[in-house]
């Protein structure tokens, strides 16, 4: 019987205690590493701003799941299934359906890239307001992205009018 990866479905927000209640169980079980071999949660880390001070964090890319690399025995399906916080595989009918292998690979890519570039959750037509700078406390809307330059293009409206202002990041926060 071939390892493959599979989501499993948990209470969302209690991934990684799941996580590190499956590998202890697995491993006092003596299963890790012969029926069990590899959990993931796929996260991507994002630039956030808040208060004026800029904060990397990691943000869940599938909330309530987990990939679970495993060998399907029946020792194994029990352990996983009764692991507190697992709720259930993704399945089809009674039998978990195995991620293909091209699924799990683009996902691992996608998690690196991540890491190498943190995600920017700035977006065209967002409603922001100025946190420091000479605009303070005014507010507008993102005309503008420019991710490599740290930098966006905000029309605020100053006497009536909507002025182009350029900002940093870390000079603004979403409304």
């Amino acid at each position: 019987m071939p390892k493959s990866w599979y989501a499993v479905h948990t209470i969302a927000g209690h991934e990684n205690k799941v996580r590190d209640v499956l590998t202890r169980r697995a491993q006092v079980e003596g299963i890790w590493g012969l029926d069990i071999y590899d959990i993931l949660i796929p996260t991507e880390r994002e630039m956030s701003t808040r208060n004026g001070k800029r904060y990397e964090l990691d943000r869940k890319v599938f909330p309530g799941y987990i990939l679970v690399q495993m060998m399907m025995t029946d020792e194994a399906f029990k352990l996983v299934k009764s692991t507190t916080g697992v709720t259930g595989f993704v399945q089809s009918g009674n039998k978990p359906v195995p991620l293909e292998d091209y699924e799990v690979s683009r996902i691992q890519k996608n998690l690196e890239a991540s890491r190498e570039a943190p995600k920017v959750n700035w977006n065209k037509s967002d409603a922001i307001r100025v946190v420091e700078g000479p605009f303070s406390d005014f507010t507008g809307k993102i005309e503008e992205v420019s991710p490599e330059k740290e930098k966006l293009k905000v029309l605020i409206n100053i006497f009536g009018r909507d002025t182009p202002v350029e900002l940093d990041f870390n000079q603004v926060e979403k409304l």
